[in-house]
């Protein structure tokens, strides 16, 4: 599969009540097709989270076409929950909002799909996890070189514009365990 049929994401970011930016993501659906996907309904809000029967998975956004948004209850509410200078910026748990939620369009989570992608650069698309196969809603995106990830984490996508409000979310000053002190928010997402 060519990179002109990979599908392109986005989310749009507010720091604080400011917009920062756009965030456009290449989804590597030719090497990880099930974490592709995964993200990919996420961001468009096709996956229905409440027929999950998780309790405090009940809110949804509106879907129209290939575009989601609803400011209050999109997928990715929370946003970016973490944020390290010169390593990555973390976000989409949005059952907790704290990097302890998990979810994903097969169940609670899923396999690591493969380790073929490496993590050699600043603007690559992984999955969070809590240990092997436990991929859910959880991702961050590298904002250097991450080799040490390597094996661990399924790089599933990488930026192709938005470097700069990458930049700023990852400078976004921080306090206890990462978390910026401005909330981070995706208040936009989709598919383009």
């Amino acid at each position: 599969m060519s990179s002109t049929t990979r599908p392109i994401v986005f989310m749009d970011i507010n720091i604080g009540e400011t917009p920062a930016g756009r965030i456009k993501m290449e989804l590597f659906s030719d090497v990880v097709p099930k974490t592709a996907e995964n993200f990919r309904q996420l961001c468009t809000g096709e996956c229905r989270l409440d027929v999950m029967r998780d309790p405090r998975v009940t809110r949804m956004g509106l879907s129209t076409g290939n575009h989601h948004r609803d400011l209050e209850q999109s997928t990715f509410v929370n946003g970016f929950w973490a944020d390290v200078p010169n390593f990555m910026c973390q976000g989409g748990d949005f059952l907790n909002g704290d990097g302890t939620g998990s979810f994903s369009i097969y169940g609670k989570n899923f396999p690591d799909e493969n380790f073929q992608e490496k993590h050699t650069g600043p603007g690559l698309l992984s999955m969070a996890n809590s240990g092997p196969n436990t991929n859910g809603c959880q991702f961050f995106i590298t904002t250097a070189k991450c080799d040490f990830l390597d094996g661990k984490h399924v790089v599933f996508g990488k930026v192709i514009d938005g470097m700069l409000t990458l930049r700023k979310i990852e400078n976004v000053p921080t306090g206890q365990n990462n978390r910026p002190k401005l909330v981070v928010k995706i208040v936009e997402c989709g598919e383009m």
